[in-house]
């Protein structure tokens, strides 16, 4: 008897602990754990271990699933399983991509985990997103991590925390403005205003930290939503079903509650983008990783809550792409450096008897170093870069007299944001030529 009762508290054991994994739970004894991220292009990058292999995730509160791509290249340990074959539509004019539906793996973030995680594998090879970030991207993750926990976004520090639901405690916060979020197919909206000609305009809006963005906007001339006379047409990104198009721009004003935000970028991306994302009608646009960035955020999917607090970039200027140059890391190239390892030696080569002079050569020793290749992807019509005479495909050797070798993708692209009419001098390398260009950057949107 006491054998079937033990077996029996066994069992039920079992089931509750199967049960308590089927969703993420942080297994410590705090119910709460901090992790690290980058922030590149205002997106955030979290270690993410699937099946027990060690990837980077990008944490999107845009996408309702957890999407790997490109896992053939990655290892054959990761063990993808138990798979069905589906299509996937996002943002982009191509055609839906070909999925793997995994489900029983092992997702951890920190410490929080799940045993039985659903995954949709992508094994498109065009579908790479590291080459425009300058880092190793293998998947999203957004709604299977909020839905679970609370997450806490701390821009400043760059950390974000997952905590267990029923361990989250809320502190009185005077400064902060608590709004209620609505949920469309897993995906979170909230309510704020856009000043548009001087008219303030209540707005829906997909919470959105997988955009680089500020803001996206739908035209809508009914309720006063327009591009405005100064815009200029650019490439906006790539979805996951293709690249996106559309008109940047600026609004005069943006507000959650009582946060005002003045000269607002704003990007108005083609209709033909948005077929099978502008389903639920009553989207007025989304808020993206350049607004999300200047707060530190709690976001509650549980108790349907966000709570924005202001940060350290609360009142950075808005700024954009004045060259017109998108820029990828397009494979690597030989440069030629000093061999710190090697002892410079002085070498005598003997003395003039008529000047009673010598002669010493200080002997450098050089080698050759792999080093990221940076090559011109997108080039904006009419922009300073294209009337330069710069092309796509250029590689970039220098900027302003200094090795490209020496910057990060992030650090090169910053350079053409800058806030002021500077001028800009690169070498490039084009076929077999090296070229130099000249041009300043320049304010579209200047009076």
């Amino acid at each position: 008897m006491k054998n079937i009762i033990w077996i029996i508290l066994i069992m039920c054991f079992i089931n509750n602990l199967s049960f308590s994994q089927s969703k993420f739970i942080v297994q410590n004894k705090n119910g709460s754990d901090k992790i690290r991220f980058k922030l590149i292009h205002n997106l955030i990058i979290i270690p993410v271990e699937i099946n027990g292999v060690e990837l980077s995730f990008l944490l999107d509160t845009g996408v309702n699933k957890s999407i790997i791509f490109n896992f053939l290249n990655i290892t054959d340990s990761l063990q993808i399983k138990n798979t069905e074959t589906i299509y996937l539509r996002g943002l982009g004019e191509g055609e839906a991509i070909k999925a793997l539906k995994s489900k029983g793996n092992t997702l951890k973030v920190g410490d929080a985990i799940n045993l039985d995680q659903e995954l949709f594998a992508v094994y498109n090879p065009n579908l790479n997103f590291a080459p425009r970030l300058g880092v190793q991207l293998h998947g999203i993750i957004g709604y299977d991590l909020f839905k679970d926990l609370v997450v806490e976004i701390n821009y400043s520090s760059r950390k974000i925390t997952l905590t267990n639901s029923n361990k989250y405690k809320y502190n009185t916060c005077a400064s902060c403005e608590t709004l209620n979020m609505e949920f469309y197919k897993n995906k979170p909206y909230i309510y704020a205003n856009v000043r548009i000609r001087e008219k303030q305009i209540p707005v829906k809006l997909l919470i959105d930290s997988g955009g680089s963005d500020a803001l996206w906007l739908f035209e809508d001339d009914s309720l006063g939503i327009q591009v405005g006379d100064h815009f200029f047409d650019d490439f906006l990104g790539h979805g996951l079903t293709g690249s996106v198009y559309g008109k940047r721009s600026k609004i005069e004003g943006f507000s959650i509650n009582s946060f005002d935000l003045d000269h607002v970028n704003v990007s108005f991306p083609e209709p033909t983008s948005l077929v099978y994302v502008k389903l639920h009608k009553d989207r007025n646009g989304s808020i993206a990783g350049n607004v999300l960035k200047r707060f530190n955020l709690i976001v509650d999917y549980q108790k349907s809550l966000i709570t924005f607090k202001k940060n350290k970039y609360f009142s950075d200027p808005f700024t954009y792409n004045r060259s017109g140059i998108e820029l990828e890391q397009d494979g690597v190239r030989f440069v030629k450096q000093k061999d710190y390892n090697y002892s410079d030696k002085i070498k005598f080569l003997g003395s003039n008897q008529k000047t009673s002079s010598s002669t010493i050569v200080l002997e450098t020793k050089y080698k050759l170093a792999l080093k990221p290749a940076y090559s011109i992807v997108e080039l904006r019509p009419d922009s300073p870069a294209e009337k330069a005479g710069l092309m796509v495909g250029d590689y970039l050797l220098s900027i302003n007299n200094k090795s490209t070798d020496k910057y990060s993708l992030q650090e090169l692209m910053q350079m053409f944001f800058e806030d002021k009419d500077e001028r800009i001098k690169l070498v490039v390398e084009r076929g077999e030529a090296i070229l130099t260009f000249v041009f300043y950057l320049e304010d579209v949107f200047k009076q």
